[in-house]
């Protein structure tokens, strides 16, 4: 443990007005929110799983692969001079 950074901390905690010290309380706390809010993600998910009856968020990978190629082709397409792509 760091005693020095702590009493640094400490005391300049002590030297912030009423308004800081309430803005820094605030920060401190935000992590139990997180927390709270982690724990309903976690939830909604269960609940939205369920509902699709465990079926998979992600699409086919074939899918996938077939639109990445098709996006690729696009952009290789949009690259060539108008005279290139009629060769």
């Amino acid at each position: 443990m760091n005693i020095q950074l702590i009493e640094f901390l400490a005391n300049a905690i002590k030297a912030l007005s009423p308004q800081e010290r309430e803005f820094v309380e605030r920060k401190l706390n935000q992590k139990a929110d997180w927390s709270s809010l982690r724990t309903k993600i976690l939830k909604d998910a269960t609940a939205i799983s369920k509902r699709r009856e465990e079926q998979s968020f992600q699409p086919d990978i074939t899918d996938i692969i077939d639109q990445m190629r098709e996006e690729r082709d696009r952009e290789l397409l949009n690259g060539l001079e108008p005279n290139e792509v009629n060769s």
